[in-house]
């Protein structure tokens, strides 16, 4: 069997991949704002669903724009999520990540009250003295204990929810989308922590690459 590949420099990868996706995306248009970050998340997946199941907060790609410019924070509810963060592009912002899944007052505090590390995660984040962007790509139960914080006044700067699963993880998307917060969603059981880390990534590069 012949294989025939195409010949491209590992430069231009990426960028073939986007004229690729913008090629079998057939002339759909999406909100300026919002079409980087769109073709970020399909670039990173190779699942065009994305171009449907992305939901976007009125505004909410300026908001976290202004958010970066004023030093807030990125927290995730995993290391993966962490760790796919650009860092450059972050430290060029001026910004931090945390991930506190690990810390141990974390674990013992999930252990006494039988929580998931993720949901007491959130807990430790809304204690921050900074305006917290949240990048929730794993754990439903994060989500939910963020609209239980909200509920007892808590306002996160900035929600990205896109766990991936099966239980509750529907649910959990639709909570904060019926909460008053700037947020991004990927509505329905996709997702994952590339997928928040994607999004984060695509939001700095609006900034950082032009």
């Amino acid at each position: 069997m012949k294989i025939e590949l195409e010949q491209i420099s590992p430069m231009e990868i990426e960028k073939r991949s986007f004229e690729i996706i913008t090629e079998e995306l057939q002339g759909r248009t999406f909100d300026p704002w919002q079409e980087p970050i769109i073709k970020r998340v399909i670039h990173t997946t190779a699942d065009f669903d994305y171009a449907d199941n992305l939901v976007f907060s009125e505004g909410v790609v300026q908001t976290a724009h202004n958010l970066f410019r004023e030093g807030a924070c990125i927290v995730t509810d995993t290391k993966m999520a962490m760790s796919g963060i650009n860092k450059t592009a972050l430290a060029t912002l001026g910004g931090e990540v945390y991930n506190f899944i690990t810390d141990e007052d974390v674990i013992a505090q999930a252990k006494e009250q039988g929580l998931t590390r993720s949901a007491v995660c959130m807990d430790k984040a809304a204690k921050l003295d900074r305006p917290v962007i949240f990048a929730i790509g794993n754990a439903p139960t994060a989500l939910v204990r963020l609209y239980e914080l909200m509920q007892e006044g808590y306002r996160p700067a900035l929600i990205i929810g896109v766990p991936v699963g099966f239980v509750n993880v529907v649910q959990a998307k639709e909570l904060i989308l019926s909460a008053d917060v700037p947020s991004i969603i990927a509505r329905g059981r996709k997702g994952g922590s590339n997928v928040a880390a994607a999004i984060v990534n695509a939001l700095m590069y609006q900034l950082t690459r032009n």
